[in-house]
Formats: C-alpha cells, structure tokens, sequence
C-alpha cells in the first residue's frame, strides 16, 4: 500500500518481500479464516484482549499484570512481534532498508488465522522469529485454547481483522522519551543491536510510522493506559472488564446448551 513518507527513503518494495515461510495449507484464504467464526468447538470462545501501543510502552508489562490478577482463568500470550515476515533472502544492505514499523513487515494473514483458530479452541504453534538474522525459525511456540487469549503488539489496531478478533482493545500510553530509552535497552541486550543503530532506525522509521499508523489507532482502544504498567486503576479496570466478560460467558454456558442435558440446565436455572 502506499503511504506517503516523512523524509524517509521508499522501502515499501523490501518490506513487502518478506515470505511468512509457513507451508500454504496452514494460511487458509481470508474467507475460510471469516468463516471459522462459525464453527464449533467443546470449549467456550475465549476473551481475546488486544494490547496495542507504541515501542517501549509498557505493553508486556500490562499483559504480564493482567494475567497474574486472572488467576481463576488460563491465560494464553501471543506476541506480533514473532509474526514478522521472513527476510533470510535480502542482502545486509537491503535488510537496512527494511521498514520493520510498517504493517505490510508483519504476517498478518497467519496472525488472523492462528488468533481465529483459537477463537475456536483449536491449538496453534506461533513463529519464533530469530531478530538478529531477521529469519523465521524452524522451531514454533505451541499455544493452547485458553480462557483468555493476550496479544500485544504495536500495530495490533491499525488492522481491521485483527480488532474484529479483539473482545476488548486496550492502548498503553507513553511519553516518547521514556519509550524510547526502554527501546534502547531492549534492542542492545536482546536483539544484539549497537546504540548507534537502534537510535538511527528510531528517528528514521519507528518514530514516523509511529505517527503514521500506531498513535491514530488509539481511537479504536476501549480502554487507554497512560503510563503504562505502573497504572495500577487501568489495568485494575482492564481486568474487572474481563472478569464481568467470564463471568457472563459462564453463565450462558450454564443456561444455554443445544443438548438435552443443556434443556435441563436451563429449566432447573428457571425454577431456581
């Protein structure tokens, strides 16, 4: 897709040539991914929480807080970063022209699928993405059905597939200075990047395609977190919304059921 550039040099042909390296038969077609919301399964369809926000935001934090205070429920994590297209084909030159912040970077096809696969209750195997070398790795992730399914990641609301997924879609808010000393550190400890480059690729792609895409998908949160982590009222607010979510979706489970067993539950929940 084109968009227009803020001083940046056109990389769109490069980060559109990255291959998802998964077998065709595991990425059906859109059509078949929107149908699998009518299939059926012996589980519950999860709550899918959707946390979006710019780098270094506090995203994982959020994710990692609201987890720990669902204690009653299994929680499943999935992250988009591991959803990165397969680069092991371009040069070391052309990798440097990649726009990682750029949504057509992401495989977002398999993303959908594998988040509509769950929906489900059906396990899928998430990517292990190898940041150093910009590849896919042979290994993957088995993720199993859950009560509650967590994704975070920057570009999670710019896509319209991927909010319709989303029961609830939270925001976390940050000061850019702050995002971008967390960015820093991670990308040096973790991801083998030197200062120099982590500061170059963050003025030349990350903080424009954050204006671009990341900050104006803040309209479609139903919840913002500003400052991240540490705000203990949001994610408290996050998680009551979940909460009253499981609590209801158990309720239905009880008083509706197409079984006979299911009829019976509900009249004895009516003469209760």
């Amino acid at each position: 897709m084109d968009v227009p550039r803020v001083g940046i040099a056109d990389t769109d042909s490069l980060h559109r040539r990255g291959s998802p390296d998964t077998p065709s038969a595991q990425v059906p077609p859109r059509d078949i991914v929107s149908n699998a919301f009518g299939a059926r399964s012996n589980r519950m369809k999860p709550l899918i929480i959707g946390i979006a926000g710019g780098t270094g935001s506090g995203k994982s934090t959020v994710a990692r807080k609201v987890a720990e205070a669902l204690p009653d429920a299994s929680v499943a994590f999935l992250e988009m970063d591991a959803y990165y297209r397969d680069f092991r084909h371009l040069t070391l030159e052309q990798l440097h022209q990649v726009n990682w912040d750029h949504p057509d970077a992401f495989d977002v096809e398999l993303l959908t699928y594998h988040l509509a696969q769950l929906s489900t209750g059906h396990r899928v195997e998430m990517p292990v993405y190898e940041f150093a070398s910009h590849t896919r790795s042979a290994r993957t992730r088995p993720i199993e059905p859950s009560d509650v399914v967590v994704i975070d990641g920057i570009l999670l609301l710019s896509d319209p597939a991927i909010r319709e997924l989303c029961d609830v879609k939270v925001f976390v808010d940050a000061d850019a200075d702050v995002r971008l000393i967390r960015r820093i550190r991670r990308d040096t400890a973790k991801r083998g990047r030197t200062l120099e480059s982590v500061l170059e690729q963050y003025l030349t792609t990350v903080q424009p395609m954050h204006l671009l895409f990341v900050e104006p998908s803040k309209r479609y949160a139903d919840v913002i977190v500003p400052r991240g982590g540490s705000n203990t009222v949001a994610i408290e607010m996050i998680v009551a919304k979940i909460q009253r979510r499981l609590s209801a979706r158990d309720a239905h489970r009880v008083t509706v059921s197409p079984s006979a067993g299911g009829n019976a539950a509900l009249a004895q929940s009516r003469t209760a």
